[in-house]
């Protein structure tokens, strides 16, 4: 019987990191030839699997698995399709059991966050079912950091550096203008329910005096009272006030600040900016000048600026969702646990898919200071070993990161056209 072959999916957001999750699922699975045949990459995520649209990876030089590791974006597609109920959905479902009898998948690796999760764990509950032998491994990742069971998740690392680091920056800026020019800078960030990346941009200080001097969670009621009181304490008393606000605070009726009134391919909320909402508030009720940046796709791609912390990891995950594979560990997903602080020690321990899927892990109160505008030493304690170390890509001649564009050289397709 021929070997059973491997297929990896990117899902979802992508993060600086979730090519080094690649390289990890591949580099392992050559390693691991005699239990593993082709590794097959998804076109454009689980699309391309209901199109057959299957990329080739066997053609890829050993140098140019290794450069994802330092490459942003997500070298074979991603997107944002969810597949839901079994029977909602059972077109689609057993379009993949197709697919995956075709092509003698024997091995199904799915890197996303929750809702990924939750698709990993139905497709192999389905095989089970029918009686196909697929092994259904879910890999972490989240710029949001928001998926429970893990101590963190891949690309969290990397975009809490990338937050912290232009806090820090933008606040010298400002700060260095204030006297004559803008005194309030605002810096919208991703998380729509969860305000891990608001926290990271904590770090850019050291205490409450430091800039950013307010934080707003989504965890945390937006008070627009004491908001105006806190900025307009800041300039007061230190001549500007830099805040970072995340996209999914929401006023005390429970609805987003920046609610566009849309929905996105999850059937999530579409936000449409916070952060001018927040300066509007701001000159209306101040008068001070203010700037505002969204960080929005350069906080999940800012591969030149990596956590070292967070690029092990991120390698880590896919390198052990092999291991678990081919040792018939199933419906499961490689989570980081955390050791000790101080020394900062982490390993790789496991979760259910089923324990995973679907829920959101919010920032703890205690890591919020009893303002609601900062974070607590607590918190900066759980977050500073997650931005630690550098892990710069190699340049080019031209000044350039040396990142590499893989070719998406299909498998011939064994099944007809399927519509989605």
């Amino acid at each position: 019987m021929a070997k059973k072959n491997a297929l990896y999916c990117q899902s979802g957001g992508v993060t600086a990191v979730i090519n080094a999750t690649a390289c990890g699922v591949i580099e392992t699975a050559r390693k691991h030839g005699d239990q593993i045949g082709t590794v097959y990459g998804g076109k454009f995520g689980i699309i391309g699997v209901l199109r057959e649209e299957l990329i080739e990876t066997d053609n890829l030089s050993d140098a140019t698995v290794r450069a994802l590791k330092h490459t942003p974006g997500g070298a074979f597609g991603s997107c944002r399709y969810k597949l839901k109920d079994l029977e909602a959905q059972k077109r689609e479902y057993d379009r993949l059991i197709e697919v995956f009898a075709a092509h003698n998948i024997g091995y199904f690796f799915y890197n996303g966050g929750g809702d990924s999760s939750d698709t990993a764990f139905k497709v192999s509950q389905l095989a089970q079912e029918k009686g196909l032998d697929v092994t259904c491994i879910g890999v972490p990742k989240t710029i949001d950091n928001d998926l429970p069971v893990t101590d963190t998740c891949p690309g969290f690392g990397t975009t809490a550096k990338y937050i912290a680091v232009s806090m820090m920056e933008a606040s010298l800026d400002v700060e260095s203008m204030s006297e004559s020019s803008t005194k309030v800078f605002i810096m919208e960030v991703m998380g729509r329910h969860a305000g891990w990346i608001a926290a990271a941009g904590g770090l850019a200080g050291d205490n409450p005096d430091q800039p950013p001097q307010i934080i707003l969670f989504p965890e945390i009621e937006f008070d627009e009272e004491a908001f105006l009181k806190r900025v307009k304490w800041a300039v007061e008393n230190h001549g500007f006030c830099s805040i970072v606000v995340s996209e999914g605070v929401r006023d005390k009726a429970g609805k987003f600040l920046a609610d566009a009134g849309t929905r996105d391919a999850f059937g999530h909320a579409q936000l449409g900016g916070v952060a001018p909402v927040i300066a509007q508030l701001v000159k209306q009720n101040l008068g001070y000048k203010y700037h505002w940046a969204v960080s929005d796709y350069l906080q999940r791609s800012a591969r030149h600026i990596a956590s070292k912390t967070d690029l092990e990891q991120a390698y880590a995950v896919g390198q052990k969702a092999v291991e678990m594979a081919i040792n018939g560990q199933n419906s499961l997903m490689p989570v980081i646990k955390r050791l000790s602080e101080d020394p900062y020690r982490w390993e790789i321990a496991t979760a259910e898919l089923k324990d995973v899927a679907n829920v959101e892990k919010m920032v703890p109160r205690d890591y919020i200071t009893e303002d609601g505008f900062g974070i607590t030493e607590k918190c900066r304690r759980y977050l500073q070993p997650l931005i630690s170390g550098e892990a710069y890509p190699p340049y080019k001649d031209n000044g350039l990161p040396d990142y590499v564009r893989i070719p998406h050289q299909l498998v011939t397709k064994k099944l007809p056209d399927f519509d989605i």
